[in-house]
């Protein structure tokens, strides 16, 4: 029941919200900051790291938020093809109390955060740069309220450079040699 009377409050608040900017009140959001074009290597697991800005005076739930209730930050991505995105690595939440619930903690982003994405260019891939698109879903809140979710796209671009080649062994550095 409590479960229930939290959500309801955030359904509430989310359609007064709504609202509100459609009025052209300031409503919050996260913005992709503009990433280098990194180089990664064929064949190989390459991590790319995205750098991610929550507006000044809000913040939004962490990719593990600490109620079933609360909505995650979630990156999907949708490569090009020949090019596999495995797992994306988010940080750790802050837990911070607000002023809608002070007894609960949440696990928030606030600031600046980086999302680690595992890229890995097949080995046939054509030396070149290449876009990767999706989408990051995120619910902000203020110190009062939370908004109903929304989603940024996320594009960057990966360049795909041939591996170097082995090294060849130097027969006097051979342990059985």
């Amino acid at each position: 029941m409590k479960t229930f009377l939290k959500l309801a409050l955030i359904l509430l608040c989310s359609l007064q919200l709504i609202a509100q900017e459609s009025m052209g009140r300031k409503v919050p959001s996260v913005t992709l900051l503009p990433p280098a074009t990194p180089s990664v290597l064929r064949g190989k697991a390459n991590t790319v790291n995205l750098e991610f800005k929550v507006d000044p005076g809000f913040h939004i739930n962490s990719n593990k938020p600490s109620a079933e209730y609360l909505i995650p930050t979630t990156l999907k991505l949708d490569p090009p093809t020949d090019i596999v995105v495995g797992q994306v690595t988010y940080p750790e939440g802050k837990e911070l109390s607000f002023a809608f619930d002070p007894n609960e903690k949440l696990s928030v982003y606030s600031g600046e955060f980086t999302l680690g994405v595992n890229v890995r260019p097949l080995s046939t891939v054509i030396p070149s740069k290449y876009e990767v698109r999706g989408t990051l879903k995120y619910q902000a809140c203020d110190n009062a309220a939370c908004y109903p979710p929304k989603t940024v796209p996320v594009q960057f671009q990966v360049k795909v450079v041939k591996a170097p080649p082995p090294r060849k062994k130097n027969p006097a550095q051979s342990p059985h040699g």
